[in-house]
């Protein structure tokens, strides 16, 4: 069987084999797997691998790298109540902001859901309905350069604070050596989702909150919120390229893994990618928890993760509950930590000796995944996206130098207290 090309939906087809797996006639599925990384090119084998067992045809369907549009997007098509997509691909904030047209999975999933960090799927759970299966999980991680911190007699940063200094001393050292391009840290900050990721990170570790706690109050206009922001400024044009305020998650990742960054913070996918037999850094990159706010701040890293979702709108639900099972399996999660680096929601795969081999950090680093910060997705439910909105910029405006940081949580606690006005 191979791989079709289709118009429709920029997407990419697999031609099944027809009349197998007792379905009465085969279907045709859209599904939405992955813009980032290897996503895509994991998540084709895999449907191609059910297609030819089932004799369903299924599509890929081409999205944007932004997560803020790609939420768009689905609003647009889940809205018109339209049968075009079928299988959704939906970051860990979005069962409640699109709980309401995603299919409840639990007739379908024979209880499988038990072998997931419960914790994820309680988060897929929406006013009763399992409207997700736990695809794979991470958190925010930093990675770099063992061989310049060797290099240069430097450990690794405990704190914001030393990375600062460490990524300034090893840049200025490699530009004077002959590389013009070094830069001494990369990272998100583009105005977008993921700068509300690395921005909670910053002001996390430092002890300045979630923005908005679990209660619903408002609580970003703190002084060590400010703090962490002050600090995240100052990278700007120094240790970061001016650049980096448009960067999203593989800018980031191109700069670092081309040998020009001494410490980039990313997600776990980005491991396997850097030591690919053609990667400039293969077998010098380390990975560890973020760095803590100071002494008296901690190490976190933001939720993330992605789950596949059923839109209530397919007119092949069974069959595309049947794709995300297979998908979303143990077999498949341990394919995906291996060839990918993507972290399994199974927890009995954090000791399989394969997994451990291929990204040893998977269970160095653990705790990391299983109790990161959790953006206020859940207090804040359907106004979720204005309220990350409203953050992204009012950070982007302290990291491009437009507003200092106190001035600006002020101003975002005034637009948080309107949209909390409406309802959350």
């Amino acid at each position: 069987m191979g791989i079709r090309r289709t118009l429709l939906s920029s997407a990419v087809g697999f031609a099944g084999i027809a009349g197998v797996a007792g379905y009465a006639m085969a279907a045709e599925l859209t599904i939405s797997c992955g813009s980032v990384g290897q996503e895509q090119s994991i998540c084709e084998q895999a449907v191609e691998e059910w297609s030819e067992a089932t004799g369903n045809t299924v599509r890929l369907f081409s999205v944007p790298t932004s997560t803020t549009e790609q939420l768009a997007l689905y609003q647009q098509i889940l809205s018109s109540g339209g049968s075009d997509l079928d299988i959704i691909m939906i970051d860990v904030i979005w069962p409640g902001i699109l709980g309401n047209h995603l299919l409840d999975l639990a007739p379908y999933s024979n209880g499988v859901e038990a072998e997931h960090f419960q914790p994820i799927v309680s988060n897929n759970t929406y006013q009763g309905k399992l409207v997700a299966m736990p695809w794979y999980t991470d958190a925010g991680l930093l990675f770099y350069r063992k061989d310049l911190l060797e290099k240069y007699g430097a450990d690794a940063p405990k704190t914001w604070g030393d990375l600062t200094a460490t990524a300034k001393m090893i840049q200025d050292g490699e530009r004077a050596a002959g590389n013009s391009k070094m830069w001494g840290f990369v990272y998100q900050a583009k105005a977008y989702e993921g700068l509300t990721c690395d921005a909670l990170e910053w002001i996390d570790s430092f002890g300045g909150g979630a923005v908005v706690n679990a209660q619903g109050d408002i609580t970003i206009n703190n002084e060590k919120a400010a703090q962490a922001l002050t600090l995240a400024a100052s990278w700007t044009g120094t240790i970061a390229p001016g650049g980096v305020l448009s960067y999203q998650e593989e800018d980031a990742r191109g700069v670092f893994q081309s040998g020009n960054a001494v410490f980039m913070r990313n997600w776990p996918y980005a491991w396997s990618l850097g030591q690919a037999d053609d990667s400039p850094v293969k077998d010098k990159i380390g990975v560890m928890a973020l760095p803590k706010g100071g002494e008296e701040g901690k190490q976190t890293g933001t939720l993330g993760g992605w789950q596949l979702a059923v839109s209530k709108y397919s007119e092949s639900p069974e069959i595309a509950a049947d794709l995300v099972m297979y998908l979303t399996s143990k077999k498949e999660q341990k394919r995906r930590a291996i060839e990918g680096s993507y972290n399994p929601t199974i927890a009995a795969l954090y000791t399989d000796a394969d997994i451990l081999e291929a990204s040893p950090f998977m269970g160095q680093l653990k705790d990391t995944f299983t109790n990161a910060v959790a953006r206020p997705s859940r207090a804040t439910g359907s106004n979720y996206n204005k309220v990350s909105n409203a953050f992204y910029n009012a950070v982007h405006d302290v990291l491009s130098g437009e507003s200092e940081a106190s001035a600006s949580l002020a101003k975002l606690e005034r637009n948080l207290k309107r949209i909390k006005r409406r309802g959350w």
